[in-house]
Parts: C-alpha cells; sequence; structure tokens
C-alpha cells in the first residue's frame, strides 16, 4: 500500500512538471511574439560605432524616442555593408549611411528617401611605418575602404589627383571599423579610409592624413529611409517624430559641445574617453535636411563611372 501511495505522488508530480515546462515553454513563445510584434511596429535605424550616428544615440539617451508610436528601435553594426545588407532585406527602415551607397542601393531596386545630410566626413590616414605623406606616395601601397562607397571613391579621387597607375594602388575592402584600426594598430595596413571618432583616434598615434573629404567640398553622409515603408501613414508619422527628435539631440549636442557626451561615445563607438575630448570643437550637427544636389550628382557621376551593379 505504501508502495502504491509513492508511485501516484511520483506519477502526479512528474505530471506537474510536465505541465509547468508546457506552461514555461508556452510563456517563452508568447513572449517571442510580442517581442516579435514590437519590434515590427517600431521605425528600425541601421546605426554604426561613428560619431555621425550620435544625435541618434543621444535622442535614445534622453528617451526623445518614447512619444512616437511603436517607438524607434537602433540596429547597431560594425560594418556599412551589413547596414546596407538589413535595409534591402527589410529589416531596418533607416539608416545612417552615405550618398554612394544609399544611391547603389536605389539602383539595386530599394528606392530610398533621404532625410537628413549629416556631418560625416571621411580622411584617408596613413600608417606612420608605411612614410605615406601625399597622395602621390600611394604607390604600390593598400589602402582598406568599403567597396561601393565614399571610402571607395575617395580612394580614386586620391589615384586620380596623384595620376598614379590604379592597378599599382591596391584597395583592400575591410568593412569593419574596428578590424581596420586593429590592422592600423598592427601594421598590417598602409593606408586607411575612416571617419570620426576612428579618424580622431588614428590621428592620436601620431598617423598622418593623406586626404579629407572636406578639402574636397563633399558632403557625403546622409541619413535614408525605404520609400516604400515611409509611404505608409503610420511609418509616415513616426518618420515625422523621429526627425523631431533628432533635431532636439542636434541642439543639445551643439549646446553642450560634443565633449559633454563623451561617455555616451566612449559606450557606442567604443572610443576611450581621454580621446573624446581630442575630438574636433568645430563639430557641429545641424537639423534634418536632404543632402545638396552637387553631392546627389557627384554620387551618381561615380557610380555611372564605375558601372557599379
Amino acid at each position: 500500500m505504501k508502495n502504491t501511495v509513492l508511485i501516484i505522488l511520483g506519477v502526479l508530480l512528474m505530471a506537474a512538471c510536465g505541465q509547468s515546462y508546457e506552461e514555461t515553454k508556452q510563456l517563452t513563445k508568447k513572449q517571442r511574439m510580442e517581442a516579435a510584434r514590437k519590434d515590427s511596429a517600431a521605425l528600425k535605424v541601421a546605426v554604426m560605432p561613428t560619431l555621425d550616428c550620435l544625435p541618434l544615440y543621444v535622442a535614445q539617451h534622453y528617451n526623445l524616442y518614447d512619444t512616437l508610436r511603436g517607438g524607434v528601435r537602433l540596429k547597431y553594426y560594425k560594418a556599412q555593408m551589413d547596414c546596407d545588407t538589413a535595409m534591402e532585406r527589410g529589416r531596418v527602415e533607416g539608416a545612417v549611411t552615405d550618398l554612394v551607397r544609399a544611391m547603389r542601393m536605389a539602383k539595386r531596386g530599394t528606392k530610398m528617401r533621404y532625410v537628413a545630410a549629416t556631418n560625416a566626413y571621411w580622411q584617408l590616414v596613413s600608417n606612420r611605418n608605411s612614410r605615406v605623406k601625399l597622395v602621390k606616395q600611394l604607390d604600390d601601397k593598400m589602402i582598406a575602404m568599403t567597396r561601393y562607397s565614399v571610402t571607395d571613391m575617395l580612394a580614386d579621387a586620391a589615384i586620380d589627383s596623384a595620376k598614379l597607375d590604379k592597378d599599382r594602388v591596391f584597395k583592400v575592402q575591410v568593412n569593419d571599423v574596428f578590424v581596420r584600426m586593429q590592422m592600423l594598430q598592427n601594421n598590417i595596413m598602409d593606408v586607411l579610409c575612416l571617419t570620426e571618432p576612428q579618424a580622431t583616434w588614428a590621428r592620436a598615434m601620431k598617423n598622418p592624413v593623406v586626404l579629407d573629404t572636406r578639402d574636397l567640398g563633399w558632403q557625403m553622409g546622409v541619413i535614408a529611409f525605404r520609400e516604400k515603408e515611409m509611404q505608409r501613414q503610420a511609418r509616415a508619422k513616426q518618420l515625422e517624430l523621429f526627425v523631431k527628435a533628432y533635431n532636439q539631440a542636434c541642439d543639445s549636442i551643439n549646446k553642450h559641445g560634443v565633449a559633454y557626451y563623451r561617455d555616451l561615445i566612449k559606450e557606442r563607438c567604443k572610443l576611450k574617453v581621454e580621446l573624446a575630448d581630442s575630438l574636433p570643437k568645430d563639430l557641429k550637427f545641424v537639423h534634418a535636411q536632404g543632402p545638396r544636389q552637387e553631392d546627389v550628382d557627384r554620387a551618381e557621376k561615380w557610380l555611372e563611372k564605375g558601372r557599379v551593379r
């Protein structure tokens, strides 16, 4: 009799455990479905550990996105190519990018709406051990860049300005910005295309700047959204509120200065705090407005010249 009671209790206990497991599994499934629903409803923007994304990080830091219907979710990537892939596959609605990449995506079938021109600039920084200080010294050197981007375009501009043989300057695709910095530190690459804050990091290590997009008069940074998504009423409202939050964040940065957000830059850009104080003091962030036509034309001309697919 005693054994029978123990068996019955054991069966009941196993049944209870089985029910608890099923309930837990069902709850987890519901949680996943709810998370997916919220993610789908949110306006998702691809960002990178670069300073042109700072207004988006500041807006998130101050919860300026909380008032948006569905909210805004920043999707963090280390390579611009990964941002593009997310855009083209519909994983995100927008991205902080450059005109060359945005226009290439448009040519490939993803129509874009340019919401804001950013203050991003790119520098061609040479490894100090390569002894390259002038563009004419790029002969037989390797340049780290990303294909079909402003960095690719900048490398071409340097080669053309010095009238070098393109077959003797080796453009090497290195998409991850942190991998580029590791290559610089380990003396693997001769020259690298960098934007901020990685450019400041490189200059702090006494690596010279060979060419700067600002010297060329380029303003190629842009925040772009998928046009098809923005035609939806709900997305259009989200975009309107996103722009409002973006402008407020720009005002805050301009008021306090970039160094005021050194801890945020350290967290999002993986930059040492002391380097944040070395960032250019004259950096200003303008309210959201479309890119200049001359920059659009410049990107278009370069893409057409290369017959980019």
